[in-house]
């Protein structure tokens, strides 16, 4: 770990910018200088980010369907790319779907093995998510041996079934792609839907039991896709404190009114809408509906949402980049980061502040990411 005082830059603390220098040691900010002085005139000093929920990884685990199974490099790479992004803590977020494929149990097992190797050798702090989907109800004893084996400390419940279109009888769109991503027939996919929704009668109380034994687990759950405030009250009711991505702004109020916390999708504010056409992010920010956003689906779009907010006027620059770095570690009940002071973890990002690029990351007091001109200044 490197021992060092930066100094000259604009620094975010706490209450907003100021230029005093910022000291690391031993992996954590100091209130006294430590080792060699870095002259950062001219570039900024924020929070590292702390992203809640992303998927983005799977290109890496499986770049090509058959082709390669270089998990463990892939996890690597992976890494690589969140510290280019400012990313210093990542929950990687891992389906355990009746999909398959990708989002089959096999492949989530094969992804929480490498992460598990790769984990320790790597500056930023790679943690595990599981997405359980809800009818898979023959996968979930599997699913909890998973979850003891690999220390996962988060759980999220999806349900992707297409219940309407299954009770009407008609096929769901897009069935074959999706059977052949499984690996199955579009006859076997579709029986295999059909019989998970003729199972729904069972899912409360299957769902009732594996949240407490979660609870005693210590692990945080959240529901994915809230449509309704009772919707979200029932999961509330379960232990589930978490309403990743809400859909609606009524299920957005509920999640707040009760206390919950809420990740909004970081893409959805930066491409101005949600990709599904749900309710959108800068609205729900807007009413103060947010407590941390979330890559997603792509890495760079954290920092960039961040600086949206304050483009559009929603946030001052402290607000809008607490809801990617102290909103998401409190959410997460990581005290030690997300703030630049004293005692915290050293997770920060230099970025230029003209082009808003991020140009180095240390996490934990190791240099994750560095490219170009601030090289120098580090190098000496």
């Amino acid at each position: 770990m490197i021992a060092l005082t930066l100094e000259n830059a604009r620094v975010m603390r706490p209450d907003g910018w100021d230029r005093g220098p910022l000291a690391l040691d031993a992996g954590v900010i100091r209130d006294t200088p430590a080792g060699r002085r870095v002259d950062l005139s001219g570039y900024d000093i924020l929070p590292g980010i702390v992203d809640p929920h992303g998927d983005g990884f799977e290109r890496h685990m499986a770049p090509r369907r058959g082709a390669l199974r270089e998990r463990d490099s892939g996890v690597v790479a992976c890494a690589a790319e969140l510290a280019a992004n400012g990313i210093t803590t990542a929950v990687l977020a891992q389906f355990w779907s009746w999909e398959g494929g990708m989002r089959g149990p096999d492949f989530a097992e094969e992804v929480f093995a490498a992460v598990a190797a790769v984990a320790p050798g790597v500056p930023v702090d790679l943690r595990l998510q599981l997405r359980l989907e809800t009818h898979y109800l023959d996968a979930q004893e599997r699913a909890m041996e998973a979850i003891r084996r690999w220390g996962i400390s988060y759980v999220v419940f999806n349900d992707h079934l297409p219940h309407q279109r299954l009770a009407e009888g008609r096929k769901p769109p897009r069935l074959t792609g999706q059977a052949l991503k499984s690996g199955r027939s579009p006859e076997a996919h579709l029986a295999l839907m059909t019989g998970l929704h003729g199972r729904s009668d069972e899912v409360p109380g299957a769902l009732d039991a594996l949240c407490a034994g979660l609870a005693g687990l210590g692990v945080r759950m959240g529901s994915h896709d809230d449509r309704t405030a009772e919707g979200r009250a029932v999961w509330r009711a379960r232990g589930v404190t978490i309403s990743e991505f809400p859909e609606t702004a009524e299920a957005a109020r509920a999640a707040r009114e009760a206390g919950d916390g809420i990740v909004l999708g970081a893409p959805n504010l930066v491409r101005g809408a949600s990709h599904a056409g749900n309710v959108s992010a800068a609205e729900l920010i807007a009413e103060g509906l947010c407590d941390a956003l979330a890559s997603d689906y792509h890495y760079p779009s954290p920092a960039r949402a961040a600086r949206r907010c304050v483009e559009l006027g929603l946030l001052g620059e402290a607000e809008a980049w607490r809801l990617v770095s102290e909103g998401p570690a409190r959410m997460l009940g990581l005290e030690d980061r997300g703030r630049l002071e004293a005692g915290m973890r050293a997770d920060l990002v230099v970025m230029e502040p003209r082009s808003r690029r991020i140009v180095a990351t240390i996490a934990g007091g190791k240099v994750a990411w560095m490219s170009g001109e601030v090289a120098d200044r580090f190098l000496g």
